[in-house]
């Protein structure tokens, strides 16, 4: 490896050390918010790092609601990639006709995760809004200390 490989690599796991170390904890209690929408449905909700063990054993946690004020079924989806390695789409929840669902789950965190959360609507990931990242940072709010 050369040995300015090996110094950008260093400094990127250090940045990404004092960002899990130093914003874990206060994240928790404020979160992040995110949204995302598609015609009639809209989801939203709070995102924090759960610190683990180390630096690698971080969770991304991820709550809100996905609501929908017309008719048809519509379901939030999440795509995570882990090390330039993209996991499937998985259905997150889902909404038909007019009302609130709950959104809940948990992402395996690591520095070179990225995760972004979309709308789609009959329950398949054919008909989608924009995707939203909940993985960029920082993760605090602007403002909260």
């Amino acid at each position: 490896m050369s040995h300015r490989t090996l110094k950008l690599l260093t400094v990127a796991t250090a940045a990404a050390a004092a960002l899990l170390s130093g914003t874990t904890t206060a994240s928790a209690a404020t979160g992040v918010p995110w949204a995302t929408a598609h015609t009639t449905a809209t989801a939203s909700g709070t995102r924090w790092l759960e610190k683990g063990g180390s630096i690698l054993t971080s969770t991304l946690t991820v709550q809100g609601e996905l609501k929908n004020t017309g008719p048809g079924c519509f379901s939030l989806w999440s795509m995570t990639v882990h090390d330039f390695a993209p996991t499937p789409a998985r259905k997150i929840a889902t909404q038909c006709g007019p009302g609130t669902t709950p959104v809940s789950f948990k992402v395996h965190y690591a520095p070179t995760t990225t995760s972004s959360v979309y709308v789609c609507k009959d329950g398949a990931a054919q008909d989608c809004g924009q995707r939203t990242s909940i993985t960029h940072w920082p993760i605090q709010q602007p403002g909260a200390r």
